[in-house]
């Protein structure tokens, strides 16, 4: 096994992407414990988190500190290391403006993937497919969320967007659509059909990936020219 100093000079060298999980949180700790040394330390906490980094990142100071016997201060900087990564996140969403592919919702919405309760989204584009705004309609449990569709299409009326797109997550880290999904994306597409609005997708997000309606043909692909 690598020492501490081992890790911090390949990281120099070879680049942080170049470190495990385990290896890099023990770059964040520095030094170990009198019986563990900071890899052997990592390893341990790393393991107690089967949905791996971002599992961690937002466990909670709390929960952290009870891993492995990883003490408050070593929770303390995982819990910062977590934040730094979301704010970092966070940031290039909001660099999106333009969205011209299924890739740029997922890079607005990403911070949506670390949250431990389910918000639902509604993105309203241009027909040239710029960003409109952006509007959170519901947050809820870990279960789900309650979508008033008239509150989605209203919001595009008021706009004048001529298409949107439905964005929500699973804390359970499990991107596929449930059979409340499929029913909420039914029903908001028709609703906003009402009014020629266009539905393009609707995308549920996660640690472990993310599900498009329009991909997987419960949407018209077509249809996204004319938003997008």
């Amino acid at each position: 096994m690598k020492t501490d100093k081992e890790i911090r000079e390949r990281l120099i060298v070879a680049g942080p992407e170049r470190l495990s999980d385990a290896e890099l949180l023990a770059v964040i700790f520095r030094e170990g414990t009198e019986t563990l040394s900071a890899v052997e330390l990592a390893e341990r906490i790393v393991a107690e988190f089967p949905g791996g980094l971002a599992e961690l990142a937002s466990a909670g100071v709390q929960r952290i500190r009870r891993a492995a016997g990883c003490g408050t201060v070593r929770a303390a900087q995982i819990a910062a290391a977590g934040e730094f990564a979301r704010r970092v996140a966070e940031s290039k969403a909001m660099d999106v403006s333009v969205v011209t592919s299924k890739d740029d919702v997922v890079r607005l919405f990403a911070p949506l993937a670390e949250l431990g309760h389910e918000e639902f989204w509604a993105l309203y584009l241009t027909q040239g497919g710029r960003v409109l705004d952006r509007a959170r309609l519901s947050q809820g449990g870990v279960a789900g969320t309650v979508v008033d569709h008239k509150l989605v299409v209203k919001r595009a009326v008021e706009l004048l967007a001529p298409s949107l797109i439905l964005v929500h997550n699973h804390p359970s880290g499990v991107a596929a659509p449930s059979r409340e999904d499929i029913w909420v994306t039914e029903t908001l597409t028709a609703a906003a059909a009402l009014f020629d609005i266009v539905v393009i997708d609707h995308i549920i997000v996660s640690r472990s990936g993310n599900y498009s309606f329009a991909e997987n043909g419960k949407l018209r692909m077509d249809q996204v020219g004319k938003g997008v």
